[in-house]
Formats: C-alpha cells, structure tokens, sequence
C-alpha cells in the first residue's frame, strides 16, 4: 500500500481580515517510497504552487528548488536550537551552510526558528528559542541577508489559553513573559511576522456536539455571533484567527503580522477522529484556498497530504485563482492513488506511526541520539546495559529507539522525526531484535 507524499496546505501570506493573501503548501518527506525531490519540484511548478515550508534544510529539496521560483520557509529543528543559542559560531555555519550555499538561485525567504517548541512543557526547547533567534538574525546581519530573510518561530494554536469568544482569545500566562513578549518583540524590531499552525478540525473533533460540521469547512451556515461585539462568524478558522489577533491586541502587538504556516483537514483518522474523510478534507482545503485567494470573511497527521507518492492528488483542490473558476465547494476526492488506502498501516490496522533511524553515519546518529536523551528527554532506559531493549547493542538500533521515544512523546508531530536528517517515519511496526519500539505514551 502506498503512502502519502505530505504535501499539507500552508498559508504563507500576510492574513488580514479583508485582503486575498496567497497560499503554499508544506513539504515533509515520511515514507520510503516518495518521488524524488526534482519530481516534487515539477510537480509542485505544474499546480501553479509558488510557495513551500520545508522542515528541514534537505540538500536535495533546496537544489531542486533552484531557479524554480519558488519561495521557500526552511526550519532548523528543536533538537538544533540548543547550539544555536549557546554557540554563536554554530549559528553561522548553519546559516552558510544552509542558507548561502544555495541563495539566491534557491529563494529562500524565511526560516523558521524550531516549530512548536513549547507545546509539551516536559519536553521543550523553549529557553533555547530566542537566543536562538538572535544568533541566527546576527549570522544573517553578518551575511548580509537580513533584509530580504525574516525569521519566525511556528506557535502551535494551543498557545491560546482563551480562543471563544474570539473578542476574548488570550495567551496562556506561563508563556507571555519567558517567550512570547520577547519573540514579538524582536518580530517587531526586525520588521518580521508571527507563524503560527491552526487546524480548526481539532476543535471540531473534541467539541463536534457544538461545532456544526459546515461552520468548520467554509460552508454555508448561519454563523455564529461573538456576545461581546455582535461580529457574526461564518467560519471556524476566521473566529480563531481572530482569537489571535484579540490575544496579541492583548499585549499591545497587534501590528505584527500574522502568517498561518500549517493548517488542513485529514482525509482519514482513527474510529473517534469524527469528521476526518476524504469529502471533508477536500471541502476544508478547497473552500479555504478560495477564502485566502478571494479574501471576504468578518474582518490526523498522518493523513493531512495532498498528493500520493505518485503525484497524483488525493483529491481535486484548487491552487490559483484561474483553478477557481470552476470550484463550487463541494469535490469528489480523486482516486487512483494506488491504495484504496493512502497510508500504510500495521499488521493490526492501526494507523500508527514511528520514528526510525537513517544511516546517515555514526557521527549524526550519535548526535541525535544524545540529544534525544538528554535535552529531548526521550524515556531511554529501555537502551541501558541489561535494560529490555540493550540488544541489539547497535548504534542504529538504540538510535531508533530514542528518537521515536521523543517523537512519540511530541504527539507523533512531523517536525519531531528529523534529528537534523537522521530519522525519518515509517508506517509498520519496526522491530531490532526482540525490541519492538512503542507508540503512544
């Protein structure tokens, strides 16, 4: 069965409340038997795409990238942001390496710093980000890149400690002192914007008794009216969007911009997923893409692709404006992916997902996997002398083991399977031995 190329809508424009922005897509590798990145390349110049997030800084993708046009967001991932804040020296061999070996043939236009670093407390990055910020701006000061390269760091919608009402969205206290005040202010002073990843599906699926399903996907509906300002919201994502925008008006920064970074609905998603299927996902992600290209409005992960490895789409969506003269919001998902099922599953039909090894080289490997037992703070006993999973006594193994401990704990996120190149996800349960590496925590 086939996997799924994850090509994920990205709204990389800036959002305002009136204006059509433009919109991209998100590229993230998971799977063995993905098209090769000059492919995706083509593929993506051929959907009138001009816009796409990275997770990483993949060698292949950023040349295949060159001379398309193509606008690029690259990421230095969560387990990079400890040196990058304590090394100033690493900050600019990153940015040399990973951003002026390639610019300007590849246009690279912004970096994200981590993404979503402080959503599990236990296991976070966050005291890392800002240093990390100011070094990696300081090496692109000292390359003369600043101008044209804004960075940001990805906040996950989760941050909101109050999203309803939307007059009333709100930060969570323990975040607006150490983190966010600072991370807007030096947006403000380097003229940048806030990224931030909203999926309404997520509050539809926990509140579906409440939410009605054609409020979430831009359909028509009688809307739902703000008590404290009588603004009537005809959608999901415009009320908390705008439950940004109160909850940085809150703080006095609403004159930073807002940029949506990940957003979608999945075509699939296990029995207590409602609402995840291909109809939905197609309805979301089309009526969305007309939302952001027309402007107008008040003022499971793993299934979040666009396109199977083939390339061809898991369902009709429009990307231009020309594409959207013959949207009318309602499209039949696309079949022919070469699965009935998108996305590879285990023996037992589960769905899940694992974060697994690359061999990359035992320098990397040893890299990530310290970092995964350390500041990661993956649950590595199982790989002491003695412990269940010692054997195999290999570095692949144990490696494996720790990075898809810290994946797992980051809620199976695409960005927590990287270990800067080293580990990549895979849908069937891996095995070392007699170790089987769990999922869930």
């Amino acid at each position: 069965m086939a996997t799924l190329l994850y090509i994920s809508l990205v709204l990389l424009a800036f959002f305002s409340l009136t204006d059509g922005g433009s919109v991209g897509v998100n590229y993230g590798r998971l799977g063995g038997d993905l098209p090769s990145a000059f492919k995706v390349a083509k593929l993506l110049k051929s959907q009138g795409i001009d816009r796409v997030r990275m997770f990483d800084t993949d060698p292949a993708v950023l040349k295949s990238m060159s001379g398309t046009g193509i606008k690029l967001t690259v990421t230095i991932p969560n387990e990079l942001l400890y040196a990058a804040s304590r090394r100033q020296s690493f900050a600019y061999a990153w940015v040399r390496q990973n951003v002026v070996a390639y610019y300007p043939n590849t246009q690279i236009e912004s970096i994200a710093i981590g993404n979503e670093v402080f959503v599990f407390p236990k296991i976070n990055a966050t005291r890392f980000l800002i240093p990390a910020m100011k070094n990696i701006h300081q090496a692109l000061v000292y390359y003369k890149l600043d101008s044209v390269i804004k960075l940001s760091s990805p906040i996950a919608y989760s941050a909101l400690q109050n999203s309803y009402p939307s007059s009333s969205g709100s930060f969570k206290p323990e975040l607006i002192e150490p983190v966010l005040k600072p991370m807007f202010e030096f947006l403000r002073e380097t003229g940048s914007y806030l990224m931030v990843n909203a999926y309404p599906f997520f509050a539809y699926r926990s509140n579906s008794d409440v939410i009605a399903l054609d409020y979430a996907l831009f359909r028509e509906n009688p809307g739902v009216v703000d008590p404290n300002n009588g603004v009537r919201y005809f959608s999901l994502f415009d009320a908390q969007i705008d439950a940004l925008f109160a909850a940085m008006t809150a703080l006095k920064y609403d004159d930073i911009p807002l940029v949506v970074t990940e957003t979608g609905w999945p075509s699939k998603g296990d029995k207590n997923e409602t609402g995840a299927s291909l109809e939905n996902a197609a309805a979301y992600n089309g009526n969305l893409i007309k939302r952001v290209l027309t402007g107008g409005g008040p003022g499971s992960e793993r299934n979040y692709g666009l396109f199977y490895p083939n390339m061809v789409k898991v369902y009709n969506i429009p990307f231009t404006v020309e594409d959207l003269k013959n949207f009318r919001g309602e499209i039949p998902p696309v079949r022919g992916g070469g699965s009935s099922d998108p996305v590879k599953r285990g023996g037992n039909g589960s769905g899940r997902s694992w974060c697994v090894a690359k061999d990359v080289g035992k320098d990397k490997l040893q890299s990530g996997l310290d970092y995964a037992c350390g500041e990661g703070r993956a649950d590595c006993r199982a790989i002491q002398p003695g412990a269940k999973c010692y054997d195999p006594n290999t570095l692949e193994a144990h490696a494996s083991f720790a990075f898809n401990s810290y994946y797992q704990k980051m809620g199976r996120a695409a960005s927590a399977c990287d270990f800067d190149g080293a580990a990549y996800v895979i849908t069937e349960q891996p095995r070392f031995g007699k170790c089987e590496l769990p999922t869930g925590y």
